[in-house]
């Protein structure tokens, strides 16, 4: 019992602690002064009449006008009260926050929203995201791939073949000598700049893989993907030519969902041996499959 006493009487003087922290509402507005009183206007003026008085008030506090230090805090006062009351979504919510003082969260957050969050443009907003995630997505990148660089020239097949341009560049002739690390160092890194690393699943970084620069050119390739539909449509399926090497190609990783990367490893005899087989048949396909379950079974 007396525990429910004791609540009982801190909740209010909780509540009453609270409401004297808290600045009214009303003031984040026009601070301790009264939008309309600072026009010298009611509130029940015009539109005409609010900009009457503003005109009044500015041509006797502005600071050109009136050097008086006064009178310029004055005119900051009175140009921010008509900010407020010249638009009607910003003077609704004053006149509402007026005759509902208790309210002061909902007051607040409409008058932060109001000042705040139109100011701020959706269009900046969404490409300094794009410019954003495309910069993690590059920076990304290159990290991926110099990591895959780094581990593939630990790797001796790597040394092997800096060590036979080595030999191909000096005419078969190694420098032997040990105390001249730094020139064998630097030559290590300008045969390393011939060597082609083609790496697979982790290429050299491209601006036109870039999140930012697909979308700008997303109307682009959005026609030039109709485009190919339309020709393979016409050339397949109405005229029924026959398959190309490359549309072949193209047929062949699908049917098998192998992705173009991958598909770019492949050797080409057993890419040519792969689109001889018309995989992208269903027959041809089912005794694909069975063949390969039946090599599978047999190595095991």
């Amino acid at each position: 019992m007396e525990t429910l006493a004791a609540i009982r009487w801190c909740v209010p003087t909780l509540i009453l602690v609270v409401a004297l922290l808290i600045q009214p509402s009303v003031s984040i507005y026009c601070e301790e002064d009264d939008c309309y009183d600072l026009l010298g206007v009611t509130q029940t003026a015009n539109s005409s009449e609010i900009k009457k008085a503003y005109y009044k008030l500015s041509l006797k506090h502005h600071p050109d006008k009136n050097p008086d230090p006064e009178s310029k805090k004055l005119f900051v006062k009175v140009a921010n009260a008509y900010e407020i009351l010249k638009d009607e979504a910003t003077r609704e919510q004053y006149d509402y926050a007026i005759a509902h003082p208790e309210e002061v969260f909902y007051n607040t957050a409409r008058y932060y929203h109001a000042y705040y969050g139109h100011k701020t443009d959706t269009r900046a907003v969404l490409v300094g995201l794009i410019l954003v995630v495309s910069g993690f997505q590059y920076l990304n990148q290159w990290t991926r791939y110099n990591q895959a660089i780094d581990m593939v020239k630990k790797t001796p097949a790597y040394k092997n073949k800096l060590k036979a341009l080595e030999l191909e560049r000096t005419g078969g002739v190694t420098n032997k000598k040990k105390g001249n690390k730094q020139i064998n160092k630097k030559m290590e890194e300008d045969l390393s700049k011939e060597l082609e690393l083609d790496i697979k699943g982790a290429e050299k970084p491209s601006i036109w893989e870039l999140f930012g620069i697909r979308l700008l050119l997303l109307p682009y390739t959005l026609g030039k993907l109709l485009l190919w539909y339309g020709c393979w449509f016409w050339r397949y399926q109405v005229k029924k030519a026959p398959y190309s090497w490359e549309d072949a190609s193209y047929l062949t990783r699908r049917s098998l969902g192998v992705p173009f990367q991958s598909w770019r490893y492949v050797d080409e005899s057993r890419k040519d041996d792969l689109i001889e087989r018309r995989l992208w048949e269903k027959p041809n396909m089912e005794s694909y499959v069975a063949e390969m379950r039946k090599e599978s079974k047999r190595r095991r």
